[in-house]
């Protein structure tokens, strides 16, 4: 069955290097890591609490400029053990993957994820560190 808890929140932003400076100056969070997205568009930093491996902020630059003013969620995230098996799980079920992200994708610092989409049109991601 899918995740052991969320992963991480993604939030689309216009200026990643000032929504790092925000979060971690004003909400106390550390930058984790940070790196160029394997499709070589998005910029990408992942924000959290003193090393925890708690539920992070994925900070994404690059992905649409034209945020509204209140700014913008943009997926939500699970984390799971396996998934290649999540991934052969959900296939078998009545839902929409999200065109462009509907296969395992590999990022530069090893974790792996695919989208669907929920029942409102948001978007969930299967995610393996």
């Amino acid at each position: 069955m899918a995740g052991k808890r969320i992963d991480h929140v993604g939030v689309m932003v216009k200026d990643l290097d000032a929504s790092i400076r925000f979060y971690t100056e004003v909400v106390g969070l550390e930058v984790k890591s940070r790196f160029t997205h394997t499709k070589g568009v998005l910029q990408l930093a992942f924000l959290g609490f003193g090393g925890s491996d708690g539920t992070e902020v994925e900070l994404i630059q690059g992905y649409n400029d034209s945020l509204p003013t209140e700014g913008k969620v943009h997926h939500i995230a699970f984390n799971v053990d396996d998934i290649e098996a999540e991934y052969a799980r959900i296939k078998q079920l009545d839902v929409s993957f999200i065109p462009g992200f509907d296969t395992i994708t590999t990022l530069p610092n090893g974790h792996r994820y695919f989208f669907i989409y929920g029942p409102e049109n948001e978007w969930i991601e299967f995610f393996q560190r």
